[in-house]
C-alpha cells in the first residue's frame, strides 16, 4: 500500500523535462556522489536502463523503501535545483502517514489501527438548511432516524461533487453532524484516499485545519504564511492554476469572533491578517475564489456561517441499522458474542437510539467486551448504567489501584465537565482547567491514565488541547459532580428537585433541550444501586440518600407534575426517557399493556396518562420499527385534555403515525378543534382518523373542513359515524371536501342524520373535486330517493372517482 501511494504521489517529480529526469536518473547510478554521501548504495545502471518514471519509482522503492526513496529524491532535487517539486510530494505523504492511522480512545498508548481496515461506511445525506438546531444531539439522532431512505445519500468521497440537478459548480459544502457521528473520521478518510491516489485526484492540494488548533493563534499571517506554518513553503504553488481544497473541521469548536460582515476585506493571499480575517474573506469568495472549501460542524453552530456562502449542506448521519451490526460484527472477533450483543442493543431502547452515533457503538463494544455478556442482571439496562460501566472500566485500565488523588482529579474533572456544559463547550484550553484547580502537568498525566474518557493532543505549536473523548462522556460526568455536590451536605434529599436554582430545573427549563441527556444521567444516579456501582469515588453514597423505592416515588411524582405542565413534546419525551433511567416506565408500558389486552377501555385517563397513551402509541422510538398505527384507544374518556397532548404530538417533528382511531370517546368539537392544530402542522403525517361516537357536530365539522383544505393535511380516510352532524354539519364539511387541496378517499358517515339537502352538498363538493374520493358511506341515513339517485350518478360519471357507494336505509 505504501508503494502505491508513493507512486502515486511521486509522479509530481515526474513532471521534469526530458533532461532533467535523465540527470535524475545519472545521480542514482553513480557508485560514488550524491547517494553514497547520503549513505545508500547506488542503483545498478542495467536496473534502470530504459526505465520509464513509473519504473524508476518502483526500484526507489524497492531498493530504499518508501521514507528513504523520498529522502533520496529530494536530495537528488535539490541538487538539481528542483526542490519545490519534491515539496509538493513530501507534503502529500506526510498528510498520508498523518491519516493512515486511527486510535479508539487509546492512541497514546500506541494501539492504533489502520483507517482502511476498521472504517464502516457512514450515512450521509444532502439536506438540511445549514441552520441552526436547537434540540438537543440526542433528539436530533431520534427525529432523523425516520427520514431514512427519504433523501439523496451520498458517499464521502463524492462530498464536494454537485449532485443530480445542480447546474451551479460548488465551492463551499457544509457538513454537519452530532458529537461523535463520524464527521472527523469522514474528513480523514476522504483525505488519505486522496493521498493514496484512489479518489478525487483531480485536487492538486490538501490543507486541513482543524478550528480547535485555528483558535490558539495570535498571531497574524498571510494565507500563504498559515500554510507555510503548517506544511511548509508553499512557494512552489500557483493558486490560480491549481486545484486547492482547505478543510475546516469543527466549526463548533471555534472560539473566533468569524464577523463576516464588518471584518476588512482581504484578497491578496500573501497579505498578513489575523486569522478570523483569513477565514471570513476564504468563506466570501474574496480571497482564493478559485479553491474548495470544506467545512464540518455540529448542527448548534452552522449558523455562524451565513447561508448564502454555502453551496451544500450535506449531513452524515452516522450508523443505520446494518451498519451498526457491521461495526460490532468487526469489532468483536467472536461472532456468539457479537451476536448476543446486537440483540440486547434491539431491546433496550435508549441504548439502541444511541447506537446510531459511532462513538457510543464504541462505547458501548468496549463495555460488553470486558463484561463478556454475564448474567441478564447484570447487563447494563440504560444509559447511566452503560456510562457507569464504562467509567469504571477505563479507571481500571492501570494495574494500581485508583489512589486518592485519581479520585481528586476524577472528580476535578467532573466538575470541568459541569461549568463547560452550561457554557457549551466541547474543547478546553489551558485556563479553562486553571478555573477548576486542574493543573495541566496533572491533567496530562490522567489523559495517559484514563486515556478513553478525558484525552489530550497537541495543537498548533504544541500547544495543549484537551477534551473528553465524545459530549455523552461530559454530560455523564457533569451529573457525577452534581451529585457528589448534593451528598453529604444537610439538604442532602436528591435529586434536588424542587429548588428552582439547581440543576434539574436548569435542565428542565433549558429551551434547546441542551441539558437533556445531563438530566437522563443526573436522575439514574439518583438511584441507590446505581449510586453503589461508583462506591470507590464518590465520598459517600446510600446512606445519606433515600431508598431507591422511595427516590423513585419522588421522582416519578415530580416528573408526572412537569410532563402534565409541559407542551413540547420533545421535553415530554425526554421526562419518559428520564423515567426509564430510573426504572420507572411502567407508565408507558401500563398503557401498552391496557392496549394490547383491551383493559383500557372505560378508563378514564390523567392528563399525565394522556402523555403517555401519545409516546406509546405514536413515538416512533419504540423499537424494532416505528409506530405508524394508533389503534385501540376506544372508550378511554379521552377529553379535551387528552386531545391537546396528542395534538402536540402530532405537530412534533417525531410524529410518524399515520392512523389514529378515537372512536367512542366524549371528544365533542372543542376535543376536535384541537385535533385541528395537528392535523395542519407540516410535521403531522396522519392519514386515518376514526371519530365515530365521539358527539361531534356541525361545530367541529367546521374545524375538520378547514384541515381538509389545507395543504398540509394528509387525511385519506375519515369516519364520522354516529355523530349528530345533520345537513348543515355535512354542507360546513363539504366546503373542505370540494377544495382541490382536499385527498380524500374514503368517507364514512353513517348514522349522521343526513337527508336529500345533505346529499345536495356532497354532490356539489364532488362535482368540484371530483379527482379523489372512492368510498362514501351514507348508511342508516335518509337521503331519500332523489339524494340517491344524485349521488349514485357519480359512480357512472367518468371524471368522478367514486367508486363504492353504500346507503343501506
Amino acid at each position: 500500500m505504501q508503494h502505491l501511494s508513493l507512486r502515486c504521489r511521486i509522479h509530481r517529480f515526474l513532471e521534469l523535462g526530458k533532461d532533467e529526469f535523465k540527470t535524475f536518473k545519472w545521480y542514482l547510478q553513480q557508485s560514488e556522489g550524491l547517494i553514497s554521501q547520503m549513505g545508500f548504495n547506488y542503483i545498478p545502471k542495467s536496473r534502470l536502463e530504459g526505465a520509464e518514471r513509473t519504473d524508476t519509482v518502483d526500484r526507489l522503492v524497492e531498493t530504499y523503501g518508501s521514507d528513504n526513496a523520498l529522502k533520496i529524491s529530494k536530495g537528488i532535487l535539490e541538487k538539481m535545483n528542483n526542490s519545490n517539486t519534491m515539496e509538493c510530494t513530501v507534503s502529500f505523504y506526510r498528510l498520508k502517514k498523518k491519516y493512515e492511522k486511527i486510535s479508539e480512545g487509546i492512541g497514546r498508548r500506541g494501539m492504533t489501527k489502520r483507517l482502511d481496515n476498521i472504517y464502516t461506511e457512514l450515512y450521509i445525506t444532502e439536506g438540511g438548511s445549514g441552520e441552526v438546531n436547537r434540540e438537543h444531539e440526542v433528539r436530533q439522532i431520534e427525529t432523523t432516524r425516520k427520514q431514512a431512505g427519504l433523501e439523496l445519500v451520498i458517499k464521502y468521497n463524492d462530498i464536494l461533487k454537485p449532485t443530480p440537478g445542480q447546474d451551479r459548480p460548488i465551492r463551499t459544502v457544509l457538513t454537519m453532524g452530532v458529537a461523535g457521528i463520524g464527521k472527523t473520521v469522514s474528513v480523514q478518510k476522504f483525505i488519505l484516499d486522496w493521498a493514496e491516489g484512489n479518489a478525487n485526484q483531480d485536487i492538486q492540494y490538501i490543507f486541513p485545519f482543524p478550528f480547535r488548533e485555528l483558535n490558539l493563534i495570535k498571531k497574524n499571517y498571510s494565507l500563504v504564511g498559515l500554510i507555510d506554518k503548517y506544511f511548509g513553503n508553499p512557494g512552489f504553488i500557483n493558486f490560480d492554476k491549481c486545484k486547492v481544497l482547505f478543510i475546516f473541521d469543527g466549526l463548533d469548536e471555534c472560539r473566533l469572533p468569524l464577523d463576516f460582515y464588518n471584518n476588512e476585506c482581504v484578497s491578496n493571499v500573501t497579505e498578513p491578517t489575523s486569522v478570523d480575517v483569513l477565514l471570513t474573506n476564504l468563506i466570501k469568495d474574496n480571497l482564493l475564489p478559485s479553491a474548495l472549501l470544506w467545512i464540518t460542524t455540529r448542527p448548534a453552530a452552522a449558523n455562524q456561517i451565513p447561508s448564502g456562502f454555502v453551496d451544500q449542506v450535506t449531513e452524515v448521519r452516522g450508523f443505520n441499522d446494518p451498519q451498526k451490526e457491521e461495526y460490532f460484527r468487526k469489532r468483536f472477533n467472536d461472532e456468539n458474542l457479537a451476536s448476543k450483543v446486537i440483540n440486547h442493543i434491539k431491546t433496550c431502547k435508549s441504548i439502541h437510539i444511541m447506537c446510531h452515533i459511532p462513538v457510543f457503538c464504541w462505547i458501548s463494544a468496549t463495555v460488553f467486551e470486558m463484561l463478556k455478556i454475564p448474567p441478564v442482571f447484570e447487563i447494563p439496562q440504560t444509559l447511566t448504567q452503560m456510562y457507569e460501566h464504562f467509567l469504571l472500566i477505563q479507571t481500571k485500565t492501570n494495574p494500581k489501584e485508583l489512589s486518592q488523588s485519581d479520585k481528586d482529579m476524577i472528580l476535578k474533572l467532573s466538575k470541568l465537565a459541569f461549568q463547560q456544559l452550561q457554557k457549551g463547550n466541547l474543547i478546553f484550553y489551558e485556563e479553562d482547567l486553571r478555573e477548576c484547580d486542574i493543573d495541566v502537568s496533572e491533567a496530562s498525566e490522567y489523559s495517559a491514565l484514563c486515556t478513553e474518557i478525558f484525552k489530550e493532543e497537541s495543537g498548533f505549536y504544541q500547544e495543549k488541547v484537551f477534551s473528553f473523548v465524545h459530549l455523552s462522556i461530559q454530560e455523564f460526568l457533569a451529573a457525577v459532580h452534581v451529585l457528589e455536590s448534593c451528598l453529604g451536605k444537610e439538604e442532602h434529599v436528591f435529586p434536588p428537585i424542587k429548588n428552582p436554582d439547581r440543576a434539574v430545573h436548569q435542565a428542565l427549563k433549558s429551551e434547546n433541550g441542551h441539558l437533556d441527556l445531563f438530566l437522563r444521567f443526573l436522575l439514574g444516579l439518583s438511584l441507590e444501586s446505581n449510586q453503589n456501582l461508583l462506591q470507590g469515588l464518590l465520598t459517600q453514597t446510600g446512606s445519606t440518600t433515600q431508598s431507591n423505592e422511595e427516590t423513585v416515588k419522588r421522582t416519578v411524582e415530580y416528573l408526572s407534575e412537569m410532563i402534565n405542565k409541559e407542551s413540547s413534546p420533545e421535553r415530554i419525551i425526554n421526562l419518559f426517557h428520564c423515567l426509564t433511567e430510573i426504572g420507572a416506565n411502567y407508565l408507558v408500558d401500563e398503557i401498552q399493556t391496557s392496549l394490547r389486552s383491551g383493559t383500557l377501555s372505560k378508563t378514564k385517563l390523567q392528563p399525565h396518562q394522556c402523555s403517555a397513551l401519545c409516546i406509546s402509541r405514536c413515538h416512533r422510538y419504540i423499537p424494532p420499527r416505528p409506530r405508524t398505527t394508533c389503534p385501540g384507544i376506544h372508550c378511554c374518556l379521552f377529553r379535551e385534555e387528552g386531545c391537546r397532548s396528542l395534538a402536540s404530538t402530532l405537530k412534533s417533528n417525531f410524529s410518524n403515525l399515520k392512523k389514529l382511531d378515537l372512536s367512542d370517546n366524549d371528544l365533542e368539537n372543542a376535543g376536535v378543534q384541537l385535533l385541528f392544530t395537528g392535523l395542519v402542522d407540516p410535521n403531522c403525517k396522519l392519514e386515518t382518523l376514526r371519530l365515530s361516537f365521539c358527539g361531534v357536530t356541525e361545530e367541529g365539522c367546521d374545524s375538520l373542513a378547514s384541515a381538509l383544505m389545507s395543504k398540509s393535511c394528509h387525511l385519506r380516510e375519515l369516519d364520522l359515524s354516529n355523530n349528530d352532524l345533520g345537513n348543515s354539519g355535512v354542507k360546513r364539511l363539504s366546503s373542505g371536501l370540494g377544495n382541490p387541496h382536499c385527498k380524500l378517499e374514503t368517507l364514512r358517515l353513517s348514522g349522521c342524520l343526513v337527508t336529500e339537502e345533505g346529499c345536495v352538498s356532497l354532490v356539489s363538493a364532488l362535482k368540484s373535486n371530483p379527482s379523489h374520493l372512492k368510498k362514501l358511506d351514507l348508511s342508516y341515513n335518509h337521503p331519500g330517493d332523489s339524494g340517491v339517485r344524485l349521488l349514485s350518478a357519480g359512480l357512472e360519471d367518468s371524471h368522478w372517482r367514486l367508486e363504492k357507494l353504500k346507503y343501506v336505509l
